[in-house]
């Protein structure tokens, strides 16, 4: 009896010390919580305030944070304002700040950073002051209220504070944003390589949702041919698609596809100080002359959609203005001749080296132009090139070249006013009253109406031609999940995980 009730004891803390070993061993998992993704253009250093190149956005937005952000459906969401509150007469907008932010460097957010970044995105070296020249008062209410004022309405203002430029950062910080960012974002700097890659790793200290990665690892690799074999071999988790890539990885069910069309346009623009194309009828005879679905197919693989005027698809103002100047080559030489030219005559195109989209685009353009008796001259330059002499001096005849990132519609067609200071040589100055009207229309619908009759003027007048709303694309390893396309030039990997 004493020998059984040894052995039933013995088994009894035989199971219980398994338990105790069970419960203390960790389960073990194969998701990865590492991310690596492919991107092809450097960022221009990591200072929100003080660039205004889209590769810098694409990292910074998930480093710094903005007191609101926009959702991949245009919607408008709290992000380090937990509510906002907007006058009766639309002048003034206060939020409230949540008051559990901290930035990178343990510091606690308040107003008073909040007044610091916005006055330092207002100043004379920001590339963004213009944008938010007509917020006159900042106003601190306590530590998690504060109060902007405009000095003329603006009913797009909100949008304003969405955009990754606008991120919140400590003024203790600043001499070395650049390349030592510190913001209240879901992730931190852990190294970055220039020329090679950078790392973002998870921010413990995060005021949001739990972050799913680890850390994410950018590298550059700027020949998409080598992007894609990196890809394959299953090196990289995500990387940017181009048109002739689809089918690379269409249909692979190792791989996914994410496409949706850019909030962007594709034009050809036209420099009116040019005798021939000062010529409204010549320009209708060009938009006449160029079949757009050749363009798309050409520059995309067919990842795009006709634009008429200068809204993409994806605004919620968009007029589809596409049958008011439809392909018609043979009405294009009738109208050339109209214009006196029926021998044609030979133009400049001057197309940005870095990019493809814009140059294949150009060559069909050129190729179609010909037909119509338009010699065109391809020039190819490089970008810095295009930069200041396209866009600065305005030293070109015609370019191909897109516009992209903006939220509200005015932003879009506010460079065809006629004291715009854009590259855009023909301005309308009969549209300059409906774009004062449109931002001071507090009634919807009423807005809407002002700007499809701004895009029915461009499509007539054409001080541009205009092409196509590219699609953005990724390819995905099958495994990656919650990643996103929004209508602004971002990356958000704070909702990216790895499928079990």
């Amino acid at each position: 009896m004493k020998k059984l009730k040894k052995i039933i004891i013995l088994f009894i803390v035989t199971i219980l010390i398994s338990a105790c070993q069970q419960e203390d061993t960790p389960i073990a998992t194969d998701i990865k919580t590492d991310l690596t993704m492919g991107y092809t253009t450097e960022p221009e250093g990591l200072d929100p305030h003080r660039t205004a190149a889209a590769s810098t956005f694409a990292v910074t937005n998930n480093i710094y944070d903005t007191l609101v952000g926009v959702k991949s459906n245009w919607e408008i969401e709290p992000r380090l304002a937990e509510e906002w509150v907007i006058s009766d007469d639309g002048m003034e907008i206060t939020f409230s700040l949540r008051d559990d932010v901290y930035f990178h460097n343990g510091r606690k957010m308040v107003s008073k950073d909040v007044e610091y970044s916005f006055n330092r995105l207002k100043d004379a070296e920001s590339p963004r002051a213009r944008d938010y020249e007509n917020i006159v008062k900042i106003e601190i209410l306590n530590d998690y209220e504060i109060k902007f004022t405009t000095a003329n309405l603006d009913v797009d203002l909100l949008q304003s504070f969405a955009y990754p430029w606008a991120a919140v950062v400590p003024e203790e910080a600043e001499s070395n944003l650049k390349t030592q960012p510190v913001g209240t974002g879901a992730f931190t700097l852990k190294e970055w390589l220039p020329q090679q890659h950078l790392i973002l790793e998870k921010n413990e200290n995060y005021y949001g949702n739990e972050i799913n990665l680890t850390t994410v690892k950018l590298i550059l690799i700027p020949d998409a041919t080598s992007m894609m074999a990196g890809f394959q071999v299953g090196d990289l988790d995500i990387i940017p698609l181009t048109g002739d890539q689809v089918t690379m990885v269409e249909g692979n069910e190792n791989y996914q596809v994410l496409s949706e069309p850019m909030n962007a346009v594709q034009i050809m623009s036209l420099n009116t100080n040019n005798q021939y194309l000062s010529n409204e009828k010549v320009r209708q005879a060009m938009a006449m002359a160029i079949n757009k679905d050749e363009v798309i197919e050409a520059s995309m693989f067919g990842y795009g959609a006709k634009i008429g005027s200068h809204l993409p698809p994806t605004s919620p103002d968009y007029y589809d203005a596409n049958n008011i100047i439809e392909y018609n080559p043979d009405k294009a030489k009738e109208l050339l001749e109209e214009a006196g030219y029926k021998d044609g005559f030979t133009i400049d195109m001057s197309l940005p080296k870095n990019y493809q989209l814009h140059v294949d685009a150009g060559q069909v353009i050129a190729d179609q132009l010909s037909r119509i008796g338009i010699d065109v001259n391809i020039q190819i330059v490089e970008w810095g090139t295009w930069l200041s002499e396209v866009y600065g001096a305005k030293n070109f005849d015609s370019t191909v070249v897109g516009h992209t990132g903006r939220l509200d519609s005015y932003a879009f067609l506010s460079r065809y006013r006629s004291d715009s200071q854009d590259y855009i040589s023909l301005t309308c100055g009969e549209i300059d009253q409906l774009l004062e009207n449109a931002i001071k229309e507090l009634d919807e619908n009423k807005r809407k109406e002002i700007y499809k009759e701004i895009q029915i003027i461009l499509a007539n007048k054409l001080p541009a031609i205009y092409l196509q709303t590219p699609h953005t694309m990724f390819a995905l390893q099958k495994d990656v999940g919650g990643m996103e396309i929004f209508p602004i030039d971002i990356y958000d990997f704070k909702e990216v995980y790895f499928i079990e």
